[in-house]
């Protein structure tokens, strides 16, 4: 198929960037530049990447072969497109469940395991202990807490851990514009999300700093994007926390120490 070929197609199932860069695996940024122009000469492999996923047939939410697994409980609230969806379907969904919207695009999101919410719930605690040991201004948050990141009707998501020290952004409802830092905890329904579709989000919204934390390889990687910066560190190592000034300092070598029983368990 040729570029222009596949933006028809892509017309044609009603896809959005980011739901082809979650089909293809193909980084959202790289799919927005081909298809509105500005690479002149993608690569092969992406053209074929793309391909494969425009060849196949419409995915939306209530077709058969679905990649987003919503329930049946679910259905009648999926009328339209995937990439259509408004903030006003969002709070339509049903309440006993969790969702995010990102560019029109409703994901599903499955429970985390005792791992994922072990992880997150230490950071947390240990960023919450800091800052209010030091009397900062900085709010530190844990899921589930809605964070309307681009101030727009059409992406509302639910970060594992944010820190705000901006506190206007913070509004009954929601999170109302970029957190200073987010944490994600990597699963396997989220990876590509986390890795691929939240990075460009965070990085394009004004997130100063993005860690993505997988607890199959024991890595975290960070992206400082105040600074232009990308590391990647291990739970074996001490990671400070750039918004705050480097001076909270978690010990992922601790933390594992403390959960290291979950990886025995099934």
């Amino acid at each position: 198929m040729t570029i222009q070929e596949m933006k028809e197609r892509k017309k044609e199932l009603g896809y959005s960037n980011s739901t082809v860069a979650e089909l293809s695996g193909v980084p959202l940024g790289t799919v927005q530049k081909i298809f509105s122009g500005a690479t002149a000469s993608p690569r092969y492999e992406t053209l074929r990447a793309l391909e494969a996923v425009l060849k196949k047939k419409s995915v939306y939410p209530f077709s058969e072969g679905n990649p987003f697994k919503f329930g049946e409980s679910v259905m009648p609230y999926l009328t339209k497109k995937q990439g259509e969806y408004t903030l006003k379907d969002y709070y339509n969904l049903p309440e006993d469940k969790r969702f995010e919207l990102i560019d029109g695009v409703i994901y599903d999101m499955t429970a985390p395991t005792t791992i994922h919410q072990s992880i997150l719930g230490r950071v947390h605690a240990n960023l919450l202990y800091h800052i209010d040991a030091k009397g900062g201004q900085c709010i530190p948050m844990i899921s589930p807490v809605d964070v309307q990141l681009d101030c727009d009707d059409k992406t509302m998501v639910e970060p594992d851990v944010i820190i705000v020290c901006d506190r206007s952004k913070i509004i009954r409802k929601c999170v109302y514009g970029a957190p200073d830092f987010v944490m994600e905890v990597l699963s396997k329904s989220s990876k590509k999300k986390d890795m691929f579709i939240k990075l460009n989000k965070y990085l394009n919204a004004g997130v100063r700093e993005y860690w993505i934390v997988d607890p199959d390889k024991k890595v975290v990687m960070i992206y400082d994007f105040e600074h232009d910066d990308y590391r990647l560190a291990s739970f074996d190592d001490k990671i400070p926390v750039s918004v705050l000034d480097n001076e909270c300092i978690i010990d992922f070598a601790a933390l594992y120490d403390r959960i290291s029983f979950l990886y025995e368990q099934e």
